[in-house]
């Protein structure tokens, strides 16, 4: 790629894949064939995509583009405002810098600080937007490829039968293993549905971390202690591009019951795959769910609202696949990578 095409470099700074990386890289995807892009680091990037250094991308940006315009930095992490602001400041590089924010806390004075010196401002949802002390420039909230996560063929119960697990039909979450997610909440609200109703089997799918390994063995001799560990079952680790969808394309219910939430990308991933969702009041998922159309929105850290939420759509499990159409639709409605592609796209050009 000629320099002087480069228009927008991308903060790459997280050398561990995360839910920032696999966004900012499926963005990339559709960005790559319609505008110059070099990424600041090289960590997970596919074939085919420009990485360059800190000292490059300083000499890069010395200038403006040829046709006098600023290239765009596009941050999602605060040590990558840093690293624009060095660009800027220090190396005086022609650059006009955009910083995502996702979280929905209160933001320490350094990211206060890094937000004013930004010269736009995106957030996620409208969660991320009310926490921000300056009016974000746009709300783009993140998206998913609907041709990836897809609608079984032959419906639900031949997918689910087609995985290998027990049961009727599948409950799954898909989330590090460990407390702020929500695991131990789905575990205590289905324990007492599983024991009165055989159809349902849960799947717990995602890594557990050292530091999390002590709440997870309490779990499992909890479900052990109730007679449900061959029916409620943990999968570790497993490959997000090529497992996930499979799994989700089998499952009826997806939940997410996250104490706190940047944004939540599961949600969108079960919808398109025709799932009903059960979500707690966190990340972008109340913009997303329309309760009794989608699935259930329930408090954070509230059991007993999810134990209510999930033993009525059990009861009436025959409804599920409604609920998931519903759900595609609003997806492919509103909040498809292309469709974040698209607006991230407009904003780099209203830049100049």
């Amino acid at each position: 790629m000629d320099k002087d095409s480069i228009e927008v470099i991308l903060g790459n700074s997280n050398r561990r894949f995360s839910g920032v990386t696999s966004t900012m890289l499926r963005v990339l995807e559709y960005h790559k064939d319609q505008i110059g892009v070099a990424v600041l680091g090289r960590h997970h990037l596919p074939d085919g995509v420009k990485s360059i250094s800190l000292l490059e991308c300083a000499r890069l940006c010395r200038n403006y583009l040829p046709n006098g315009n600023y290239r765009v930095f596009h941050a999602r992490r605060n040590n990558e405002v840093i690293q624009a602001l060095i660009l800027k400041k220090i190396f005086r590089a022609k650059i006009k810098i955009i910083f995502t924010s996702t979280a929905q806390r209160q933001h320490t004075w350094i990211t206060r600080w890094l937000i004013r010196q930004v010269d736009s401002l995106v957030a996620t949802c409208s969660g991320a937007a009310a926490v921000l002390k300056r009016k974000p420039d746009a709300i783009i909230p993140h998206g998913v490829d609907p041709e990836t996560y897809t609608l079984p063929v032959n419906g639900k119960k031949e997918d689910w039968s087609s995985l290998g697990y027990p049961g009727e039909y599948g409950i799954g979450i898909f989330a590090r293993i460990r407390a702020q997610k929500g695991i131990g909440i789905l575990v205590d609200a289905m324990i007492p549905i599983m024991k009165k109703d055989p159809a349902p089997t849960v799947l717990i799918a995602g890594e557990t971390t050292k530091s999390h390994e002590g709440f997870v063995n309490e779990l499992r001799e909890k479900i052990k202690d109730e007679g449900l560990e061959d029916r409620i079952i943990f999968l570790g680790k497993i490959h997000y591009d090529n497992e996930v969808p499979k799994l989700m394309r089998g499952l009826s219910i997806v939940t997410a019951l996250s104490t706190i939430e940047g944004f939540g990308l599961p949600v969108l991933e079960a919808m398109a795959s025709g799932c009903a969702v059960v979500a707690s009041r966190t990340g972008a998922w109340e913009d997303i769910i329309d309760p009794e159309i989608h699935g259930k929105l329930v408090p954070c850290n509230d059991t007993e609202a999810a134990h209510i939420a999930l033993k009525e759509l059990t009861e009436n499990h025959i409804n599920l696949e409604k609920m998931g159409l519903k759900g595609r639709e609003r997806v492919k409605g509103h909040f498809t990578i292309e469709s974040e592609a698209k607006s991230l796209l407009q904003l780099y050009r209203s830049q100049n």
